[in-house]
């Protein structure tokens, strides 16, 4: 078991010298409640940017998602089965990461416009129709269609 003074070896500078280092510096430092020794700062700058990391996963999958239901949606003649697998995965790990962390689900709503708006401009891009072509915001509903695993634009 470490000492006091060995978990108390400059935690800032250990933060900014080995990472991996701070993580089991820290870890000691919680287990033994040796609050003295604990980087505040730099931990709860941890333990948001956490939370932040998997907003950011939510996002990026769920985009990835929307642009390839519009692609399914208003390309019917060019589907392919690379899109059904890319949509059957990110559904699958949207769901994994919610069942990981529930209340990921309530922010969804919030970003849901903002998200559709960036995969217009993917589906564009991929599809080479213009953005016109695809709704200014996107009708369908989150939990009966885009996160189902059954559901399907037609």
């Amino acid at each position: 078991m470490a000492t006091a003074r060995q978990l108390d070896q400059s935690t800032t500078s250990l933060y900014e010298q080995d990472f991996f280092a701070w993580t089991k510096n820290q870890t000691e430092a919680l287990r033994t409640r040796q609050v003295s020794v604990v980087d505040w700062v730099n931990l709860l700058e941890e333990v948001e940017s956490m939370g932040a990391s998997q907003r950011r996963e939510l996002e990026s999958r769920l985009t990835i998602l929307l642009m390839h239901l519009m692609k399914w949606a208003w390309q019917p003649e060019k589907r392919i089965t690379s899109w059904k697998l890319t949509i059957q995965g990110q559904r699958r790990e949207l769901a994994r990461l919610i069942k990981q962390s529930p209340s990921l689900k309530a922010f969804i709503p919030e970003v849901l416009n903002e998200l559709w708006q960036d995969a217009r401009e993917d589906a564009e891009i991929e599809t080479g129709m213009p953005i016109q072509t695809f709704p200014k915001s996107c009708s369908w509903d989150t939990d009966e269609q885009i996160l189902n695993k059954t559901w399907w634009p037609e």
